[in-house]
Protein backbone atom coordinates (compact mmCIF):
# COMPACT_ATOMS: atom_id res chain seq x y z
CA UNK A 1 0.00 0.00 0.00
CA UNK A 2 2.95 2.45 0.80
CA UNK A 3 4.87 1.59 -1.89
CA UNK A 4 1.65 2.08 -4.08
CA UNK A 5 1.06 5.85 -2.93
CA UNK A 6 4.75 6.66 -3.51
CA UNK A 7 4.48 5.11 -6.67
CA UNK A 8 1.41 7.50 -7.34
CA UNK A 9 3.12 10.40 -6.24
CA UNK A 10 6.12 9.98 -8.28
CA UNK A 11 3.99 9.45 -11.07
CA UNK A 12 2.10 12.52 -10.56
CA UNK A 13 5.50 14.69 -10.02
CA UNK A 14 6.30 13.27 -13.24
CA UNK A 15 3.59 14.29 -15.01
CA UNK A 16 3.81 17.87 -13.86
CA UNK A 17 6.87 18.22 -14.78
CA UNK A 18 6.54 16.98 -18.20
CA UNK A 19 3.41 19.27 -18.52
CA UNK A 20 4.05 21.75 -21.03
CA UNK A 21 0.35 23.58 -20.65
CA UNK A 22 1.15 24.42 -17.20
CA UNK A 23 3.28 27.92 -16.52
CA UNK A 24 6.01 27.70 -14.09
CA UNK A 25 4.69 29.29 -11.33
CA UNK A 26 1.89 26.55 -11.70
CA UNK A 27 4.43 23.82 -11.65
CA UNK A 28 6.16 25.14 -8.72
CA UNK A 29 3.08 25.19 -6.75
CA UNK A 30 1.36 21.74 -7.43
CA UNK A 31 4.84 19.97 -7.25
CA UNK A 32 5.17 21.70 -3.46
CA UNK A 33 1.90 20.47 -2.90
CA UNK A 34 3.07 17.37 -3.78
CA UNK A 35 6.24 17.33 -2.27
CA UNK A 36 4.29 18.22 1.53
CA UNK A 37 1.78 15.03 0.76
CA UNK A 38 4.40 12.74 0.31
CA UNK A 39 6.12 13.76 3.87
CA UNK A 40 3.69 13.82 6.11
CA UNK A 41 6.33 12.88 9.44
CA UNK A 42 8.40 15.56 8.56
CA UNK A 43 5.91 18.28 7.74
CA UNK A 44 2.80 17.84 10.42
CA UNK A 45 3.80 19.00 14.02
CA UNK A 46 0.45 17.29 15.11
CA UNK A 47 2.29 13.84 14.94
CA UNK A 48 5.29 14.89 16.65
CA UNK A 49 3.00 16.35 19.31
CA UNK A 50 1.25 13.61 19.73
CA UNK A 51 3.95 11.20 20.20
CA UNK A 52 5.57 13.14 22.59
CA UNK A 53 2.36 13.52 24.96
CA UNK A 54 1.78 9.86 24.91
CA UNK A 55 5.64 9.21 25.82
CA UNK A 56 5.88 11.65 28.59
CA UNK A 57 2.22 10.54 29.40
CA UNK A 58 3.94 6.62 30.06
CA UNK A 59 6.83 8.14 31.93
CA UNK A 60 4.95 10.01 34.34
CA UNK A 61 1.83 6.67 34.61
CA UNK A 62 4.83 4.38 35.05
CA UNK A 63 6.72 6.19 37.85
CA UNK A 64 3.02 7.04 39.92
CA UNK A 65 2.43 3.41 39.34
CA UNK A 66 5.53 1.94 40.44
CA UNK A 67 5.15 4.66 43.27
CA UNK A 68 1.83 3.56 44.09
CA UNK A 69 2.51 -0.60 43.73
CA UNK A 70 5.87 -0.06 46.52
CA UNK A 71 3.93 2.03 49.12
CA UNK A 72 0.73 0.21 48.91
CA UNK A 73 1.64 -3.45 48.75
CA UNK A 74 5.35 -3.64 49.61
CA UNK A 75 6.12 -5.33 47.31
CA UNK A 76 9.16 -5.12 44.13
CA UNK A 77 7.74 -2.97 41.09
CA UNK A 78 7.65 -5.46 38.71
CA UNK A 79 10.36 -5.49 36.28
CA UNK A 80 7.92 -4.81 33.33
CA UNK A 81 6.93 -1.86 34.30
CA UNK A 82 10.33 -0.35 34.93
CA UNK A 83 11.21 -1.49 31.14
CA UNK A 84 8.07 0.22 30.00
CA UNK A 85 9.17 3.17 31.52
CA UNK A 86 12.66 3.21 30.24
CA UNK A 87 11.84 2.33 27.09
CA UNK A 88 9.57 5.83 26.83
CA UNK A 89 12.44 7.64 28.86
CA UNK A 90 14.56 6.52 25.73
CA UNK A 91 12.41 7.41 23.01
CA UNK A 92 11.88 10.85 24.41
CA UNK A 93 15.63 11.43 24.58
CA UNK A 94 15.72 10.24 20.66
CA UNK A 95 13.01 12.58 19.41
CA UNK A 96 13.66 15.20 21.88
CA UNK A 97 17.97 15.30 21.27
CA UNK A 98 18.98 17.38 18.47
CA UNK A 99 19.88 15.61 15.06
CA UNK A 100 23.86 15.97 14.31
CA UNK A 101 23.42 16.33 10.63
CA UNK A 102 21.31 19.72 11.91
Amino acid sequence: MANNVKETLQNLIQQVTNDNSLSSDQKVKLLESLQTLSTPLQSDRWIFRLVVAFLGLTVLLTVLGGFYLSIKTAATIPEGLIALGSAAVGALAGLLAPSPMK
